[in-house]
């Protein structure tokens, strides 16, 4: 059963930056597109960043140019750098796999964009 583990959220202030981190416990990471969601409260979970096996990012357009996702397969770990935060970023962010039925969520990682 694969095990998903974010970390790295927090409480940052409106222009701040945090770096999250997800490590896959699943064998060969590197066959997989992997990406980050969010979930604000009451409001549906939503796609955030998206990098395929072969590297490709893809972004929301609200946070392009201000996030950047990344991979270490070696690691079996997967990151999300967010610059420029604004308090709309302000939710629990997951990592999963794309484009099957997703893997069981971890718990997230909360980020609080706040003055």
């Amino acid at each position: 059963q694969v095990q998903l583990v974010e970390s790295g959220g927090g409480l940052v202030q409106p222009g701040g930056s945090l770096r999250l981190s997800c490590v896959i416990s699943v064998k060969m990471l590197m066959m997989y597109d992997l990406g980050w969601y969010r979930q604000a409260p009451g409001k549906q979970r939503e796609w955030v960043a998206i990098i395929t096996n072969g590297d490709m990012p893809t972004y929301r357009d609200s946070v392009k140019g201000r996030f950047t996702i990344s991979r270490d397969n070696a690691r079996n770990t997967l990151y999300l750098q967010m610059n420029s935060l604004k308090p709309e970023d302000t939710a629990a962010y997951y990592c999963n796999v794309v484009g099957q039925p997703p893997w069981n969520w971890g718990r997230g990682t909360q980020v609080t964009v706040s003055s």
